[in-house]
């Protein structure tokens, strides 16, 4: 590959993950949306929801943001929104109280249902098939593991 054909958009990995995100996210957005929720805060329920099937402690907005990779600062406005909705409650850390710790409400926990049967609906729309779908997510998380490696340097 010569040098001009390396610095065209076609070419760039970066690219191709970007429009691929947007993609995913945008598909993710017209079925969230009915259920109130945008594809940030489902991701959060996401982790909300696998903390209560293990019956694990409860998370923090520190955990909550290493887990999802967000820090506190785009983090907290939105566990804000949560909670007024009602998918959520946040309270101080008895044992310290700059910790602030989050739990899903009844509301939260009766969503899950809707948000399985939406996932078994996107499943459907993905031009992937589910082993391809496994190795490609795969290949992303050791992508995402190695870049963000370097960026901890």
């Amino acid at each position: 590959m010569s040098a001009d054909e390396s610095i065209t958009l076609d070419h760039q990995l970066c690219f191709a993950l970007y429009a691929a995100s947007n993609a995913m996210t945008r598909l993710y957005r017209d079925r969230l949306e009915p259920l109130g929720l945008t594809y940030p805060q489902y991701l959060v329920m996401l982790v909300l929801w696998e903390q209560a099937r293990a019956e694990a402690g409860p998370h923090t907005v520190k955990t909550l943001g290493e887990r999802l990779h967000l820090d506190s600062g785009t983090l907290t406005p939105m566990l804000k929104r949560m909670e007024q909705a009602g998918l959520i409650t946040r309270s101080r850390a008895p044992e310290d109280e700059r910790q602030v710790t989050i739990a899903l409400t009844e509301q939260g926990r009766a969503l899950e249902a809707a948000v399985a049967a939406m996932q078994r609906d996107m499943a459907c729309l993905l031009p992937l098939g589910l082993q391809d779908l496994a190795r490609l997510r795969t290949e992303l998380r050791g992508l995402a593991a190695g870049l963000q490696a370097r960026t901890e340097k």
